[in-house]
């Protein structure tokens, strides 16, 4: 038995970390609750108390050293990991002169500063601005959580954070090496040398050693997060062993996995989770353990040092962020997160001063006067950065939402466990994260055999496809359905829940008769949301393109948008580059959909002179890591091809490998659905006593005759004009069971509909068979052509619907058949 002895500081390991532990769950509720300020500053005062200059309840060991030290490279890591990279790439120019000017203001005042106030050396008042010039980003977790990771603002400051402590180290190598007279042309051609390969070697082995890995290692959270953690701490290794500070390291190993590591992956969440919950405050607790307050009541040069430290840097820091402002066109909230992400004094600052301290150009003084503006910094930079991040979150949360864009709601079709992942992977890389739906995994059950043990294992599938997005720290509602039809289940669920967006698997084959098959093909049939028809062949995370195929006017559909917007969102989350191959004619119409489209994303275009020639030219320019994306049609659609049915299994037989997307996009946009119940939609247009049946006349002329007098008089002038302009216009056949007349009339002020449903069949001149339906949509000739387009968009889906044409052809009174109509609006619409 152990006898247990209490003395301070505390030695026992189990008693140390549990104290910590305790600390690290209370103080930032203390904070975050009762005083409403962030944890952050609670954890730093926390250190404050109990570290060997406060109450000496913990000792700054070996230990506290250690997690302090990983907390500290855990945050450039997650810095670099969740960074934007395609637009840290467009911003590197802005990134660039903020990092010149954070650095060169507070070096250059530190400088003065240290020369006229304190009367410092010319080589300790430079390593001086190289103490001021630094920050740590100790705020950013607390940004990140409000969700501003991406932020342009955001983003600059991380970038400019690399140059800043890079170059405030790299002055602190020079100072030492001239005040000890080493600075030789050997020195500048060991560093330089030493830290352009490091650069070059991690830029170039990171990114294909992680690829490798991520595709022989599938949906293995445990083994992905371990690797992730190695390359974190190798880079930062050899960063050292470069010349330079870990941390710069931690940077580049988050920035070269960005790609690898999409934000809303469960590996991004486990990253985070074990961060914030354990590294990053143990972090915080070793900087609070370093200050000593009692310096501060020894005597007045500490607090001269202090303030005139602490001076410089709010006023350099400040100066910075301010002057960059109305160049990069920011709001002075964005101004003040800036300066709170950039004046917190924490590692490059400490490291700096104590390195000058060893070498006698710094005394005792500046020692502990950097350490109390460390714990000023570092509790101010967080409390400006989450004031000022709170009320852009706020303006961000409350900002109109753009045009279409209904809450989205993804259903997942699963039955095969072993594509299951990949299928809940796709759906969380299109969820939209400023939508909270939850997503819907569903399985069906057919009607047959031991139904009992077949939910079982759909439970037991669903188990899985639950833990995934739950990992990911995203809301899930499984659905399990028994149907003797699984398409019949599939859209029941559709209209139960309300579902926007369909994705299913796809194994590639297909059926004689069928673009898929059954299944698949019924769906699309009886569907009319966005579908993502899935083949996926490597993991997501691989991706470096997503190459987007688009037929000729695709860009006419309702829901094109909708589907561009879903395909952008994925290219975004998995920081890829958008390739868009399309006819050269419809090139500049393609082009301005997409840039009206967010996010916003790196698009090259390769203009078609021949739609035929899709599948040669974009094999001319395959690489190994893209997804192709195709953009399809359902048939009787205005973008609708026989080729389109056929390209599919094409791709997926020239480009076996290679991850295949089908993408149809919804028929009707939100706005089209509330059109559809609106005083202009087709309930309204067309009433009872417009519907003629049956309709009479075995000639067209004469059943237009017995049409259009259910809304004019015989004697009414119109009608001798009216039906020789419809014929002389001629009749379009929107199926073979479904013709349509259209004109715009100058005497009318309301558009009119009217139906006629003919037993026999009415025979038109240029059509083969006899056509049932026939339709008369006038419209007043003031009012704009495109509410008239629109209407026909309307009759050309209704016309597409079988059972609904079927439906009419069965009515027997126009009562009947107008509650027909009806009851498909209402369907649309749910």
């Amino acid at each position: 038995m152990h006898t247990l002895e209490f003395s301070l500081p505390l030695t026992n390991p189990v008693l140390v970390f549990a104290i910590a532990l305790l600390l690290i769950l209370v103080v930032p509720l203390i904070f975050q609750r009762l005083l409403r300020l962030p944890g952050l500053i609670g954890l730093i005062i926390a250190g404050v108390l109990i570290g060997p200059h406060g109450l000496n309840i913990l000792a700054r060991d070996a230990s506290i050293e250690l997690l302090g030290t990983v907390g500290l490279l855990y945050i450039m890591f997650i810095s670099g990991l969740e960074i934007d990279l395609n637009e840290f790439k467009r911003q590197r120019h802005r990134s660039l002169l903020f990092g010149i000017l954070t650095f060169v203001i507070p070096q250059g005042l530190g400088i003065l500063v240290g020369t006229t106030v304190l009367h410092f050396s010319w080589p300790s008042a430079v390593l001086l601005g190289a103490v001021i010039s630094s920050h740590t980003l100790l705020a950013y977790p607390l940004v990140s959580r409000l969700g501003l990771g991406r932020v342009e603002s955001v983003t600059v400051a991380v970038g400019a954070t690399i140059l800043t402590d890079t170059a405030a180290l790299l002055v602190l190598a020079l100072v030492v090496q001239a005040a000890n007279g080493q600075l030789t042309p050997l020195f500048w051609l060991q560093i330089g040398g030493a830290l352009t390969l490091y650069v070059l070697g991690v830029l170039w082995a990171v990114p294909r050693l992680g690829q490798w890995f991520f595709q022989k290692i599938r949906s293995e959270g445990t083994y992905e997060f371990i690797f992730v953690l190695t390359i974190l701490f190798v880079c930062a290794f050899f960063a050292a062993v470069a010349g330079v500070e870990p941390i710069v390291g931690a940077f580049l190993a988050g920035l070269t996995l960005n790609r690898l590591v999409p934000e809303p992956s469960p590996l991004m969440h486990q990253i985070r989770f074990v961060g914030e919950s354990l590294f990053i405050p143990f972090f915080l607790l070793s900087v609070g353990m370093l200050v000593d307050v009692r310096v501060f009541f020894q005597g007045a040069q500490a607090w001269t040092v202090t303030l005139a430290m602490l001076g410089a840097v709010l006023v350099a820091k400040w100066s910075a962020a301010q002057l960059t402002r109305p160049l990069f066109g920011y709001s002075a909230d964005h101004g003040w997160l800036v300066f709170g992400l950039t004046i917190p004094q924490a590692a490059a600052t400490l490291a700096t001063v104590l390195v000058g301290y060893q070498a006698n150009l710094f005394d005792i003084n500046v020692l502990n006067g950097t350490i109390l503006m460390m714990l000023i910094t570092c509790v101010l930079g967080p409390w400006v950065a989450g004031h000022y991040g709170r009320r852009i979150a706020r303006a961000m949360e409350h900002a109109p939402p753009e045009a279409s864009h209904a809450p989205q709601r993804i259903m997942v079709s699963l039955a095969n466990p072993e594509t299951a992942p990949l299928l809940m992977e796709l759906a969380l890389l299109i969820r939209q994260p400023t939508f909270k739906q939850p997503l819907y995994p569903i399985t069906v059950v057919r009607n047959r055999g031991d139904v009992n043990r077949a939910v079982v294992e759909a439970e037991k599938l669903l188990g899985h496809a639950t833990a995934h997005a739950v990992a990911a720290n995203v809301p899930v509602t499984p659905l399990v359905r028994i149907g003797h039809n699984v398409v019949t289940a599939l859209q029941q669920a559709i209209q139960e829940q309300r579902i926007s967006t369909v994705v299913i698997g796809w194994n590639g084959k297909i059926g004689r008769r069928h673009i898929f098959e059954s299944v698949l093909d019924q769906l699309l049939e009886r569907s009319q949301e966005l579908v993502l028809v899935s083949k996926i062949e490597q993991p997501l995370a691989t991706i470096n393109r997503v190459v987007l195929l688009i037929p000729p006017y695709a860009e006419a559909e309702p829901g094109f948008t909708e589907a561009i917007r879903t395909l952008k969102t994925l290219t975004y989350q998995e920081s890829a580059q958008l390739v868009v191959f399309t006819p050269k004619e419809r090139l500049p119409q393609i082009q301005t959909l997409l840039k009206t489209q967010k996010p916003t994303v790196p698009t090259t275009y390769h203009p078609l002179s021949s739609w035929s020639q899709v599948i040669v030219a974009y094999q001319a320019e395959s690489q190994p890591h893209d997804l192709l994306c195709l953009i399809s049609a359902r048939s009787g659609t205005l973008s609708w091809h026989p080729s389109l049915e056929r390209l599919p299994r094409l791709l997926a037989r020239r480009f076996p490998q290679k991850s295949l997307l089908v993408v149809f996009p919804p028929l009707f946009t939100e706005e089209q659905k509330d059109l559809l119940l609106s005083t202009d939609s087709l309930s309204t247009l067309l009433t009872p006593q417009r519907i003629r049946l049956p309709l009479q006349g075995e000639q067209p002329a004469e059943a237009l005759a017995d049409l259009l007098q259910t809304g004019f008089s015989e004697t009414d002038f119109r009608m001798e004009t009216l039906i020789p302009s419809l014929l002389e216009k001629g009749v379009v056949a929107l199926t073979e069971d479904v013709a349509l007349y259209h004109a715009h009339v100058d005497t009318l002020t309301a558009p009119m509909l009217f139906l006629g449903i003919h037993a026999q069949g009415l025979q038109f001149s240029q059509h083969a068979h006899p056509v049932h339906l026939v339709m008369v949509l006038l419209s007043p000739n003031a009012e704009p052509s495109e509410n008239h387009v629109h209407r026909i968009e309307q009759l050309v889906r209704l016309a597409y619907t079988p059972s609904t044409i079927a439906q009419l052809r069965k009515a027997r009174t126009p009562e009947e058949a107008y509650a027909v109509l009806h009851t498909y609006l209402h369907t649309l619409r749910s």
